[in-house]
């Protein structure tokens, strides 16, 4: 059977790594750990390996209880996986938030400006005059001795222990929809209340996420478990698709970021 039928055509060479990620832990027993994954990534990585697969152990872990972008761990079933095993780094640092205003964005900017790649980082915070990054261990001594300046803020990062990572705490709204198909033009159309003109219009405009990558596509194919983000206007989720209707419409289950 052709494994690669189960998925998208862009999909394939993550798909291939995975692949090849797990056959060097079944021949040479070692653990592997990954880069920082987005969760379309760490969903691929558990219907390839399988969740339930008596040979492998598999684990993720991001720094928190609710961190999207995680590192993985595949090992042998026999192996311990502790929170060591993720070779993650808490750095921390303040400004004065009283006089300059930074986003998510902007340490992000600032980080890539280094020539990091961007698999290295995690999760980001950044509000209340307090910036933390989660990022990987190798790095961290690189980052700490450079990252001095984000935007117009002199910052000195310093390691935290990840425990005292802050999260936003997020709540998904859930809601069933009937659309007139699953291209990501009649979905926007639903989720967002906009015209299909306008959801066209955006996402040749390139304002439209698919599982964090950019799509210009407006005939695109969703599906169950998608991520979709339109810029400024937040993110939902594709959690069902359940059959159709009588009158042949995509019966749909999202749930929608507040």
């Amino acid at each position: 059977m052709d494994i690669y039928q189960h998925f998208r055509k862009e999909e394939q060479p993550f798909i291939d790594q995975v692949l090849s990620w797990k056959e060097r832990v079944e021949q040479t027993f070692q653990p592997k750990l990954t880069d920082f994954l987005d969760p379309r990534e760490q969903q691929l990585v558990e219907m390839l390996v399988g969740l339930n697969n008596p040979e492998l152990k598999l684990d993720k872990h991001g720094g928190g209880l609710n961190t999207e972008r995680k590192r993985m761990v595949i090992a042998p079933f026999y192996e311990e996986i502790a929170e060591e095993s993720f070779q993650l780094t808490l750095l921390q640092t303040t400004y004065p938030d009283k006089f300059i205003t930074i986003e998510h964005r902007d340490v992000m900017g600032a980080f890539l400006s280094m020539g990091i790649k961007r698999t290295k980082l995690g999760d980001i915070y950044a509000a209340d005059g307090l910036i933390q990054i989660v990022l990987a261990d190798e790095v961290s001594p690189y980052v700490t001795a450079n990252l001095n300046a984000i935007k117009k803020a002199t910052v000195t990062f310093g390691e935290q222990p990840l425990t005292l990572l802050k999260e936003k705490q997020e709540r998904w709204v859930e809601a069933d929809k009937t659309v007139s198909s699953l291209r990501l033009d009649a979905v926007i159309k639903e989720i967002y209340h906009i015209s299909r003109k306008d959801a066209s219009a955006l996402i040749e405009k390139l304002q439209v996420k698919v599982n964090h990558k950019v799509v210009d596509d407006t005939k695109f194919q969703l599906q169950e478990g998608d991520m979709i983000s339109l810029r400024g206007k937040g993110r939902s989720k594709l959690t069902a698709i359940n059959g159709m209707t009588k009158k042949d419409k995509w019966k749909i289950s999202i749930a929608s970021l507040k």
